[in-house]
């Protein structure tokens, strides 16, 4: 992890770094997350500098009121935090400070009885399934190397054909979808939580014309995905060529590598899928977050009535 400069004493300082290593080893958090939560504690330990009138100390935040912490989110909206981003940052906080309560260092009921601020509702914003389909196309990508295209292909497949998050197809060993005997893919997602996930004969399609051109040895135990010079690929080269589908194909800015999950699921659950078994396929540890997707479907059809009925 990246060092910086830590407004704290020694001993915060130190039981900070043993949380840290907690949520990324004991917790399995993605690195992603640890990151995240790092920069957060680090900004709250920065305000509680000011706030206190001095690097903080385990006794200075032993009794923190619900005062402070809405001294701190207040702080943070000013620098123009958003509430998804205020909403985070008092996780991590409050994680923080149960990690020390257990410990018997703090008492964290101040941040347990502070709320956490109103989320805004927002809908996932899926492609239609023609656009989707001339996304994954091999015959539309736009990369001159033929084994690149059909790599291209063959990730946003994975993605729209099998719902996966980006970094779990790039995070596919190369002894993964080897035979056309595989018809499952066990993925091990957020959190280390690990799932089944069919795949459509075409995804496994793609998969194998993306081996057959490939210029690089594929061995097990190295990544299926590789990047122009064999390195693992990297998530921002996908990101990048699906900006230039987006353009040229006359797509949303809404039209990521992400939505293509997302539609994945709303056209399941369009076309009569179950949301529990949705839930399952797409590794949500909460039917709570796979419902989002009933509102998409619900927004769809409200918008077809209100350009199609005569008297909407």
């Amino acid at each position: 992890m990246q060092e910086f400069l830590i407004c704290a004493k020694p001993d915060l300082q130190a039981a900070r770094e043993s949380w840290l290593k907690a949520l990324a080893g004991e917790r399995r958090l993605s690195a992603l997350t640890v990151e995240a939560y790092e920069r957060d504690t680090r900004q709250f330990l920065q305000f509680l500098t000011g706030h206190c009138g001095g690097s903080p100390g385990i006794a200075d935040i032993a009794d923190l009121r619900p005062a402070d912490l809405r001294a701190f989110l207040a702080s943070r909206r000013q620098r123009g935090a958003g509430p998804r981003t205020l909403g985070r940052g008092l996780a991590g906080v409050r994680s923080f400070l149960r990690f020390l309560e257990r410990r018997g260092l703090v008492n964290a009921a101040g941040a347990t009885a502070l709320r956490a601020p109103k989320q805004p509702k927002s809908l996932p914003k899926p492609l239609t399934a023609p656009d989707a389909r001339r996304v994954v196309s091999a015959d539309g990508q736009l990369a001159e190397e033929p084994w690149i295209a059909a790599r291209n292909a063959a990730v946003l497949t994975l993605l729209y054909g099998c719902g996966l998050r980006i970094s779990e197809a790039l995070g596919l060993d190369s002894a993964d979808l080897a035979s056309a005997d595989e018809t499952v893919l066990r993925i091990t997602g957020k959190g280390g939580k690990t799932r089944l996930v069919p795949v459509l004969p075409v995804a496994f399609r793609a998969v194998a014309e993306y081996r057959r051109l490939c210029p690089y040895h594929l061995g097990a135990g190295e990544p299926l995905f590789r990047g122009a010079r064999g390195g693992a690929l990297n998530p921002a080269i996908v990101q990048r060529e699906m900006a230039k589908l987006r353009s040229a194909l006359n797509l949303p800015e809404t039209a990521t590598p992400h939505a293509l999950r997302h539609s994945f699921a709303t056209h399941l659950l369009g076309r009569g899928g179950d949301l529990r078994t949705i839930q399952e396929l797409l590794g949500h540890a909460s039917l709570s977050t796979t419902q989002i997707y009933t509102g998409v479907d619900t927004a769809r059809l409200l918008e077809i009535y209100e350009s199609a009925h005569p008297r909407a």
